[in-house]
């Protein structure tokens, strides 16, 4: 799109504010932007350089509240919640700002008077990928909502220059693209080279007794790295609150050796620079190898230690006492990738501060809380002990005299128990000897919280029921949340006018509002508004998929949605089996009654997990047979939306009629889709596992599709012994569909291309996929029924969303700041430039 002629420098009126709000001075400083900073005039700006004026413009305003923020927290020594992710999934940042800043309508304006498309220049911001999924959008969200609540915060990860991989999709396969998300720069960031720390890695430990007559020890390292931050604002939701996201850099204590150079090595003379470097060139490396391994524990050193060096900064910018840590931060472990916290927190305090084991471990103990996102003991992280020594060896030294002092009190507690101690152990000798990060966690922290009802209670139950009869006192619940800020007032705008013309607009930032709807939900002429909105959406996505797969959608069928990571767990081949069986039901009955559908499907598989893509080239193969299958017609469609990210996911969720939530019951620990769906009107099927149990509870039964074994039957069916074939042998239709992908149906003829998808179902099928199989093509049914009773599922779309109040990540913060931060909101208020300027001169 080129500008109008209304782009001139000279024809906006010059306002003395410099970041008002006015349409006159916004259009004003945009152009100051794209002529100061991007260098353009509007004859010769891209559509990028237009973005980044704006970029630039809307961050100017961003300023005073972030400044003001830090000044406040500096004068008044907030208690801070120091929350480390080494996943943060931001999405872009763009409109999200404009939200929260309440100004998107005026800067919308601003723009269309300039000629341009504010939709057209959001398109333009590269998606800063710094997460895999749900575990990173859950810390974006959660960073939303602080700064909304006005609770200090910092969100602490690291600044990966390539992201999550672009997702492409050949000849039905995914292929990994490198996701250069800063080739053109992130108006978003400020660089802060003057708080650099250096990180040190390998060598070995020397003993030595200090002055005092004490014991010390001195690391002398291999290799030392620079860890350089950069600062992303996170403005609150219609509040003075700008709280700050600080990724580190990884860099060269000096990026070129002169000797080297000078002695004819060109390449030598760089390559520290390089091999430093490679800590935070990229999201999780491939880690089936050992270079990966130890490549991944360095980037968790890495910015682990960069960060609690930064606290104690503040800590002593802030003229507070090392004693007063756990009084002025809280830390916050997102999952076990930050886990060695324990060890580098003990090991600053004692090794560069000269305090004692039993004072730096009183501190460390108050300061760390660690959340656990997982079910599957696969996934709880554990290094080698050889690996870990030689890169960490000091912190090696330090784990084994917390673990030595903590069998000790576990000996006290259950004499003559040596099985305990060994499930317990910090380190696992049960073959190659491992470091157990989870333990690691548990053991150093003051809280321990799973992310739903039923995770917590699995937690107790099962993965840590040695740590809850330890320390019942230690654990509790957290239910995850989501923003409504950007997953529905960003991203469903229609919806988001219709409430706010029916409620009013405060349950933007009090979700629970939401039940004021229910009043609503048989209301004709509002069920009537309810689903031409979802139609409009529906529209819209149809037409994305018309450019994106080039296929025809009926925007009237059902759309039935699952997005998120692909993985066997989250049975993604259980919707396909059904799509299968349907496909075989209509070609056998084609007077079959039976709404139209559009299954929809869309996510990432990890590089290295083979089966995983299989069941991405399944869905396509499905795809391709029966979207080119005359006989279908408009009846059944699949689409896989290649590169699903935040950005699409916003596409998504408002057009989706049916939320696909099928893992198998006692596996997914929470699930924020689950909510994102519901909050935009989706009506969910799913099993009791994660957060649907409270989701369904919440909603009511009679507004959710429940099918599947229970987390007690899973446990009972495995434990009487499980075999896939029986329900192979005994279903025709399970038979039929599992045959058909053997003989090549959806493989050109090729047989052979999921025989190790099939054989894994036939011979163990560890996620139960064929015993819930016949139960969840029968709930399947009920859903073509209820949506075909227009009004009925219209009352459960708009009674799914009134009754989503509880899901706001907004809740989830206040629970935290109660039961485990103990964290005071701080009102902000806006201090001027020459406020600032007279604290300086004082």
């Amino acid at each position: 799109m080129q500008p109008a002629a209304n782009l001139n420098h000279a024809a906006v009126q010059v306002e003395d504010d410099r970041t008002g709000l006015t349409p006159e001075t916004l259009k004003r400083a945009f152009l100051d932007n794209l002529f100061y900073i991007q260098g353009k005039f509007p004859r010769l700006a891209t559509q990028h350089d237009y973005y980044m004026a704006l970029a630039y413009t809307v961050r100017d305003r961003l300023l005073q509240r972030w400044i003001s923020t830090a000044a406040a927290y500096t004068e008044q020594g907030s208690r801070t919640v120091a929350y480390l992710s080494a996943e943060f999934l931001m999405g872009p940042q763009l409109g999200h700002n404009l939200v929260n800043l309440g100004i998107y309508d005026i800067v919308q304006q601003a723009v269309a008077d300039l000629g341009l498309n504010l939709d057209e220049l959001m398109e333009q911001e590269a998606e800063p990928g710094l997460g895999n999924g749900g575990l990173g959008r859950l810390a974006a969200c959660y960073l939303d909502s602080m700064a909304t609540l006005e609770v200090p915060s910092l969100g602490y990860g690291i600044r990966y220059e390539f992201g999550i991989f672009r997702q492409d999709i050949r000849n039905g396969q995914q292929v990994e693209v490198t996701d250069k998300w800063l080739r053109l720069g992130n108006p978003w960031e400020l660089p802060r080279p003057e708080w650099a720390v250096d990180v040190k890695l390998g060598g070995h430990t020397e003993a030595y007794t200090d002055r005092s007559g004490r014991y010390r020890v001195r690391w002398i390292p291999y290799q030392v790295i620079k860890g350089v931050p950069y600062d992303m604002p996170i403005a609150g939701y219609r509040t003075n609150t700008c709280n700050t996201l600080r990724l580190w850099s990884a860099q060269a204590p000096e990026a070129f050796d002169f000797e080297i150079f000078n002695s004819g090595d060109y390449l030598g003379a760089v390559q520290d620079k390089l091999s430093s470097e490679n800590l935070s060139k990229v999201l999780y490396p491939n880690d089936n190898i050992s270079q990966g391994k130890r490549l991944r524990l360095a980037q968790q050193i890495f910015f682990v230690s960069c960060s609690l060096q930064d606290m104690l900064r503040i800590l002593a910018r802030q003229g507070l006492a090392l004693s007063q840590f756990s009084q002025k931060f809280v830390i916050q472990l997102n999952d076990t990738h930050p886990a060695v916290t324990v060890a580098e927190l003990m090991r600053l305090l004692m090794d560069e501060h000269g305090l004692s084991w039993d004072a730096a471990w009183d501190i460390t103990q108050r300061s760390i809380a660690y959340t656990n996102h997982t079910l599957m003991p696969e996934a709880l992280e554990k290094w080698p002990v050889d690996m870990f020594g030689q890169l960490l060896p000091r912190h090696l030294e330090i784990i084994y005299e917390i673990n030595h002092r903590f069998l000790e009190q576990v000996r006290a507690r259950f004499p003559d128990d040596s099985d305990r101690l060994r499930r317990l152990s910090l380190i696992d000798e049960s073959g190659e000897r491992y470091v157990r990060m989870a333990h690691l966690a548990c053991v150093g922290s003051f809280s321990i919280n799973g992310v739903a009802a039923l995770h917590t209670e699995l937690l107790k139950q099962d993965v840590l029921k040695d740590f809850y009869e330890l320390y019942p006192e230690k654990f509790n619940s957290k239910t995850n949340g989501v923003t409504p800020r950007r997953f529905m007032v960003l991203s469903n705008p229609r919806q988001t006018e219709m409430l706010n013309r029916t409620i009013g607009d405060t349950w933007v930032s009090r979700l629970d509002e939401l039940k004021r709807l229910e009043a609503k939900a048989e209301d004709p002429s509002f069920q009537h508004d309810w689903h031409m909105i979802k139609q409009a959406n529906k529209g819209d996505l149809a037409n994305y998929m018309a450019k994106q797969n080039g296929l025809v959608i009926n925007p009237e069928s059902l759309f039935d949605v699952q997005v998120k990571r692909i993985h066997e767990y989250k049975r993604q081949h259980l919707n396909v089996l059904h799509i299968i069986t349907l496909y075989h039901r209509l070609k056998a009955s084609p007077n079959l009654e039976v709404p139209p559908r559009t299954f929809i499907f869309g996510g990432k598989a990890a590089p290295g997990y083979h089966v995983a893509k299989l069941m991405i080239r399944l869905v396509n193969g499905v795809a391709e047979v029966i979207n080119h299958d005359p006989a279908m017609r408009d009846r059944l469609k699949v689409v896989f939306l290649r590169n699903f990210n935040v950005r699409l996911a916003q596409r998504i969720y408002p057009a989706a009629d049916l939320s696909e939530q099928i893992s198998m019951a006692g596996k997914e620990a929470s699930g924020t889709g689950n909510m994102k769906f519901a909050l935009n009107g989706a009506v969910t099927i799913g099993t009791l596992d994660g957060a649907n149990v409270e989701i369904r509870d919440e909603v009511g039964a009679e507004n959710f599709f429940l099918f599947g074994l229970t987390a007690p039957e899973v446990y009972a069916l495995k434990a009487q012994g499980y075999n896939p074939w029986d329900y192979y042998q005994g279903d025709p239709e399970l038979k039929q569909a599992l045959d058909s992908i053997l003989v090549g149906t959806f493989s050109r003829g090729d047989g052979e291309v999921f025989k190790p998808l099939i054989d894994s179902l036939l011979n163990w099928d560890p996620y139960l996929l064929l015993a819930d199989y016949q139960d969840y093509v029968a709930c399947q049914e009920r859903v073509g029924q209820a949506f075909c009773d227009r009004t009925h599922w219209t009352r459960m779309s708009i009674l799914n969303v009134a009754r989503m109040g509880l899901f706001s990540s907004d809740r989830s913060i206040q629970d935290y700041c109660r039961d485990v931060w103990r964290t005071p909101a701080v009102p902000i208020e806006l201090t001027d430039h020459a406020q600032l300027g007279e604290t300086l001169a004082v």
